[in-house]
């Protein structure tokens, strides 16, 4: 593939969706990949550190030595860590480079970071809004602030999928965060619904009488996947939604129903964390529902 330019582009933080993105900006030809995540000097980083080293990515010593003369930063740490990462490497930049900040926060917090960095990056607010996994660095995205029609010619050359929402910095963010109000409360009420009903033996009944309501949707299968995605990820979506419980108060709102899916969440990826349960998730609500059952029957 022929390409005008191939940027230097450095990673802060390297977890899932750095590493994801990492190796597809590495399939599309680019060579020049840095990756800092402060779990690195720790035993718990030798994973990442090899995931890096294994697809050409350059592990760096520290967060300063990530984004020395680089032309693009993709800041993907977790949500309560965002401002931290801008921290680090505020003090260390040169030649103006994009600052593409993916976290999963609220439109304040992206404000503030870009309020932190100032001149010397050119921030971009980036929201995430499918799973990373399996489109990698072409996973869609949304694009706001002042610079992200400027760079959406580079990213489009980098073969990212995305969609620019508007020059005001914040506006990508608030979309993901709002959204995610009805995407991870679905995901709290679906837990809280059928595990009820697998209690009360009823759980087929209430299956079918959810499709008496909405026709439209599949809820056998929106059961399966919204259980395994809590499972799986749900501590970090609990962190999401304390990022969009933020978002309402920016707006004025009381987020109750939010703080009760921030509950329901935590407590689902706890016991995702379970061997007993992640040996269901790739079988269905009702093997699910029955593992996360008799785990609350022993602890009680």
């Amino acid at each position: 593939m022929t390409r005008r330019n191939t940027p230097r582009i450095s990673f802060i933080g390297f977890g899932e969706a750095g590493q994801a993105i990492a190796s597809g900006l590495r399939d599309t030809g680019i060579d020049r990949i840095a990756a800092w995540d402060i779990l690195f000097p720790e035993n718990a980083g030798a994973p990442l550190k090899s995931a890096g080293e294994s697809m050409g990515v350059r592990i760096a010593s520290s967060a300063g030595d990530a984004v020395r003369d680089t032309d693009v930063i993709i800041s993907a740490v977790t949500a309560a860590s965002s401002v931290d990462a801008a921290v680090s490497v505020a003090p260390h930049l040169s030649g103006n480079p994009y600052y593409l900040d993916i976290n999963s926060v609220s439109p304040g917090r992206k404000q503030e970071t870009a309020k932190l960095l100032g001149e010397r990056a050119r921030y971009v607010d980036v929201a995430v809004i499918a799973a990373i996994h399996p489109a990698r660095h072409q996973t869609p995205l949304l694009l706001s602030g002042p610079h992200a029609e400027e760079i959406s010619p580079l990213l489009r050359e980098l073969d990212m999928r995305f969609s620019v929402v508007g020059p005001h910095l914040g506006s990508a963010a608030a979309i993901k965060m709002i959204r995610s109000v009805m995407i991870k409360g679905m995901e709290a009420l679906t837990l809280e619904c059928f595990l009820a009903a697998a209690r009360a033996g009823v759980l087929e009944e209430v299956t079918a009488s959810l499709k008496n309501n909405y026709p439209a949707l599949d809820w056998t299968k929106l059961a399966d996947y919204n259980l395994e995605r809590m499972a799986s990820h749900g501590e970090r979506r609990a962190a999401e939604m304390e990022e969009s419980a933020a978002t309402l108060r920016e707006l004025g709102l009381d987020p109750l129903m939010v703080a009760s899916t921030v509950r329901r969440q935590r407590e689902m990826g706890a016991l995702g964390k379970h061997e007993a349960v992640r040996q269901t998730l790739k079988s269905g609500r009702t093997a699910i529902l029955n593992a996360i059952d008799s785990l609350s029957k022993r602890r009680h």
